[in-house]
């Protein structure tokens, strides 16, 4: 081995062998700058990855302010949040493995970023045409609807496509051109025994995989060292919005903490056993209630509206009013079953009360893991128990948010939930009417309950309605 040039005698002389003025033009890279390389590479992956779910949209302008690769740096030194590093220590994780698998750095270099760029592309059209991040979910749809998959590409998609072949091509034309200066030609383990070269390698494999892998297992439980690190480093998940999730805390890192979220600790006591006897318990109970009942709540529609924009002022303590606030409510409540409910949350977390409130699960109920049960939960169950299955046949059940079906999920949730048509601002179920009060961007609740009557008398049928 040549202490000068980091090469084996053998190489060294195939050169010399091969054009006597090789070793002058062409030398081997040291190892220090394949360190500075793989840097230079991983951040590379890293920023297109984040060019995925950065794009400019009314829809994200109504939500959360768009958040890019710059912002990414700027918070390292405004506000000592090293996220970005988080997102290169996962990549290059991965990028690690590759290099010792390959044993060629200018092989691995080019396949991390061709996944890269086709991740990011697939990624910038699913927030396109969805506004939605890629979710480990989305991994069920490519084994079972991998035929419908161009029906997801937006228009104009080819473009995208050979913009990012472009971009593709020229980094494969540096990597041949950083190889072909490159006398090592990017070999990694260069030792003289194959034996052990093949036992470096697997333990070179094996360290970075078994980080990513306990990394991932764990981070999605709050207390966790994989937790841990990623507060330090400073991920904050935005659960309530996945796009702006991988913006502000990176795609990668906002995709891995959603792998395995800890859901619900086990019961004691509990098993098969004991839930056949609660239900036969409840069940006993539930023909004593209904013994003398005439008439069935699913014997009727009904209008389930989770309202956050309505409040009764009356009720402040300390505040007078000359007149009543909600007269027509107020006389509604009166002629019929009516009261007061206590709220679990308020100014914050809408979706876990509305999942509370059509499933009858209570948050307390988890473990303090699980934020936000439509986007870590509801999208893995192969079932989920809702109140409208009720009514039965999905054409009886009508769900209205008049915004964007993307936020938590709602889209996909409430088609498990159910839900023959989910109206919203988009398509393909659009809500009638979308009126706003003055200036307001928001549809008002005038609007959004007239599209809601409007439904109820399209059929003979009992319905559920969500609003």
């Amino acid at each position: 081995m040549s202490e000068a040039t980091g090469m084996t005698d053998i190489e060294e002389l195939d050169i010399k062998r091969a054009d006597p003025q090789a070793k002058r033009r062409r030398k081997p890279f040291p190892n220090w700058l394949y360190a500075v390389l793989f840097l230079v590479f991983d951040f590379a992956a890293v920023a297109i990855l984040q060019w995925g779910v950065t794009m400019s949209s009314t829809r994200v302008e109504l939500s959360s302010p768009l958040v890019g690769l710059g912002d990414l740096i700027a918070k390292m030194f405004t506000s000592a949040n090293f996220v970005l590093v988080l997102n290169m220590i996962l990549v290059g994780m991965v990028y690690a493995v590759l290099l010792m698998i390959t044993n060629r750095f200018w092989i691995a270099t080019p396949v991390l970023l061709a996944v890269a760029i086709v991740i990011s592309v697939i990624e910038h059209f699913k927030v396109q045409i969805r506004y939605e991040a890629i979710l480990p979910s989305d991994l069920g749809f490519l084994g079972s609807n991998t035929g419908n998959l161009m029906s997801f590409v937006p228009a104009g998609w080819q473009w995208m496509v050979l913009g990012a072949a472009a971009v593709f091509a020229v980094l494969v034309a540096l990597c041949v051109w950083l190889n072909h200066i490159d006398a090592r030609h990017g070999r990694m383990i260069r030792g003289a025994n194959p034996g052990l070269n093949a036992v470096v390698r697997l333990l070179l494999v094996l360290c970075p995989a078994l980080f990513f892998g306990l990394y991932a297992v764990h981070v999605g439980t709050v207390g966790s060292w994989a937790n841990t690190l990623s507060s330090v480093l400073g991920d904050k998940p935005s659960m309530w919005d996945s796009v702006y999730d991988a913006q502000r805390n990176g795609p990668v890192v906002a995709f891995v903490r959603q792998l395995n979220p800890k859901v619900m600790d086990r019961p004691e006591g509990y098993d098969e056993e004991t839930m056949r006897e609660l239900a036969a318990r409840y069940s006993d109970a539930a023909d004593e209630i209904n013994g003398e009942r005439a008439e069935y709540l699913n014997e009727s529609t009904v209008i389930f509206v989770l309202n956050e924009s309505f409040s009764d002022p009356s009720r402040v303590p300390g505040i007078e009013l000359n007149k009543e606030a909600i007269p027509e409510v107020d006389a509604i409540r009166k002629q019929t079953t009516g009261g007061l409910m206590l709220s679990s949350g308020y100014g914050g977390g809408t979706a876990n009360l509305e999942y509370m409130s059509l499933t009858g699960m209570s948050i307390a109920n988890f473990n303090s893991s699980l934020t936000s049960p439509y986007q870590q939960l509801v999208p893995t169950q192969q079932w989920t128990p809702s109140v409208n299955q009720m009514w039965g046949d999905a054409e009886n059940s009508l769900g209205f948010h008049p915004y964007e079906p993307s936020m938590y999920s709602r889209s996909t949730n409430y088609k498990k939930f159910g839900f023959s048509h989910f109206y919203t601002l988009e398509e393909p179920d659009v809500i009638a009417h979308q009126d706003t009060i003055d200036k307001s961007p928001y549809v008002c609740d005038e609007a959004t309950y007239r599209s809601v009557l409007d439904e109820v008398g399209s059929t003979d049928a009992n319905q559920f309605i969500s609003v």
